[in-house]
């Protein structure tokens, strides 16, 4: 790594830790209802819906509400797939999904993960990837910001029956955030050479007589929602790696920091909701620290020798640029690839699947973690608000009292769902994987043997669980078992996660709340952020490491001793 790359890192998270007061602040008020600007826009949609935004659910209501909400998503995703090429704005006149396909694409937007077992442009006609896919963009997004908010009510309030109104919820989140930030990023985006409009593709001719059809269409107003919502969803099969959908250097690192943007300000939203903001602190320290961590690691492997090229006399100092595009580097596709696997993202600027083995395995264990480092918007404050009641469940049977979480006292119910989401994603992954080695129809997939291989399908279901939505692209996944394993994998992921956190947060709620005493664990110094960490890392470590070892860390033994797959 070089000083640019050192300074590219600071500066990064200089930008994200200004902006998470300031976007906390707005946020705070907007979801309190003192965004007067928005209420002559919600309050007409409220009464059209029949919605009465001064009403609050019991957190069951507020769970089928949201669940309802989903299942339209679907359905109506499903059928705009389906019926694609009956369907407007085709120029192409590409063809319908197959029901597979169609069944896997529509889960993967509807859950927030964006898996793309397609090419976008040459898949998705304009009105699919407009009124279907960006759509899902916005609403999935939205949809975790509200529950993260559940999250956050439950230990803000006390003796408390309701958790929120989802409708308010989901509304305020789409109309007071994520289209006007969308609308200047996509602006910028346009700026910057990304294609916006609803022409026909062009067809050129090459130098050598060849014909060429360039791709284009309503590239920046996806791209720009698909970062600032943790989607990752491609307009181009490539994603970000496409010129198109990612034009500049400039462009690169403001599609980093829209990542990254919400999830870090929900932290500041905590913090301000409970009244004590450095509660909020903590957790984006303990964030930080992980992803500063993975970083360094990634960036250090992926500019460093390649060990296989060493007797060829390459120049060690050109690092790994396989599978890398020249315009940005290896420091700056390394960190792309931990951001977007921190944050649930999924959109890729280089193949992770190029990468060499152990600069391979962070994006993958990052997933494997939950996820949970500033994590996909609400879904990662979400994710790590279940370890840190886990985490505080554990102290204190450490020191034989009470485990309490700002007045809350964490019990055997809280402790058992707090488990309970935990173990979702490990098992989908494990399990799924599993099936899929052992099966005809799962090994057909696979493009590369031996450890490379597992970690193509490891991968995969770790990608589909953790609600990601890259991949390690030797994955053969548009086929009707993996369309429909992964594609259950995603609904397990998102809903049998979500369901047990309404659930613990609306017990939560109801708890009364009692002042700290001397004995009481302190949740905002670095105690608690190093005991957090560790606790993310060993419970990922231990379910987690016997894969690792088959997969990226057996490759790169085999690898220095002159072995590839």
């Amino acid at each position: 790594m070089t000083l640019n790359d050192y300074l590219q890192l600071g500066l990064y998270l200089a930008i994200i830790l200004a902006a998470t007061p300031l976007l906390g602040r707005y946020l705070t008020g907007l979801f309190n209802g003192e965004a007067r600007w928005l209420r002559p826009i919600e309050r007409p949609l409220y009464a059209l819906a029949g919605v009465d935004p001064d009403r609050e659910q019991h957190w069951t209501t507020y769970a089928i509400a949201m669940l309802a909400f989903s299942l339209a998503g679907f359905l109506s995703l499903f059928a705009i797939l389906r019926f694609q090429d009956l369907l407007p704005l085709n120029p192409q006149g590409l063809p319908a999904l197959s029901p597979d396909l169609a069944f896997n694409t529509a889960v993967s937007f509807v859950t927030n993960t964006n898996w793309q077992a397609y090419g976008g442009e040459s898949t998705m006609s304009y009105l699919s990837q407009m009124a279907g896919l960006t759509v899902h963009n916005f609403v999935s997004a939205a949809t975790g910001i509200a529950i993260a908010l559940v999250v956050i009510r439950a230990f803000a309030r006390k003796s408390a029956k309701t958790v929120g109104n989802f409708w308010v919820d989901l509304t305020r989140a789409t109309l007071g955030l994520l289209l006007p930030v969308s609308f200047i990023a996509a602006l910028f985006l346009v700026w910057q050479g990304m294609p916006q409009n609803l022409d026909p593709y062009t067809t050129a001719t090459t130098v050598e007589g060849a014909r060429q059809v360039i791709a284009q269409g309503p590239v920046a107003s996806q791209v720009a929602i698909k970062m600032l919502g943790t989607n990752g969803g491609g307009f181009f099969n490539a994603n970000a790696a496409h010129p198109f959908e990612n034009p500049t250097a400039l462009s690169n690192f403001v599609q980093m920091l829209l990542i990254f943007l919400i999830g870090a300000a929900l932290t500041n939203v905590f913090g301000r909701m409970v009244k004590d903001q450095r509660q909020g602190w903590a957790i984006l320290a303990t964030m930080m620290v992980l992803f500063v961590a993975g970083v360094l690691v990634a960036g250090n492997i992926e500019t460093g020798a390649n060990p296989l090229l060493a007797h060829l006399g390459v120049d060690p100092g050109l690092g790994n640029m396989e599978g890398k595009e020249v315009r940005f580097g290896g420091f700056t596709s390394a960190m792309f690839a931990v951001i977007t696997t921190d944050a649930s993202c999924g959109a890729v600027n280089a193949m992770h699947s190029s990468f060499l083995p152990l600069g391979g395995m962070i994006p993958l264990l990052n997933i494997m973690l939950g996820e949970v480092i500033v994590g996909g918007v609400g879904a990662g404050f979400y994710g790590i608000a279940v370890f840190i009641v886990a985490t505080l469940f554990i102290a204190g049977l450490m020191v034989g009292r009470s485990p309490e979480y700002l007045g809350k006292k964490i019990e055997a119910r809280e402790a058992k769902l707090a488990t309970l989401a935990i173990l979702v994603s490990p098992i989908a992954i494990l399990v799924g994987t599993a099936i899929a080695l052992v099966t005809k129809d799962g090994l057909a997939g696979l493009a590369s043997a031996g450890p490379h291989g597992l970690s193509e399908v490891l991968y995969g279901f770790s990608s589909a669980a953790g609600n990601n939505g890259s991949a390690f692209a030797g994955l053969s996944a548009n086929t009707p078992f993996y369309n429909t394993a992964l594609g259950i994998t995603m609904l397990l992921g998102r809903f049998a996660m979500i369901v047990p956190i309404v659930a613990l947060a609306g017990g939560l709620a109801a708890k009364k709340a009692t002042p700290a005493s001397v004995g009481s664990f302190p949740t905002h110094g670095p105690m608690f952020v190093a005991l957090l960490a560790g606790t993310i890392l060993i419970v990922g470590g231990l379910t987690f490491f016997p894969a690792l070892a088959l997969g990226p860390i057996v490759e790169h033994l085999l690898m220095i001793a002159g072995q590839t797959f």
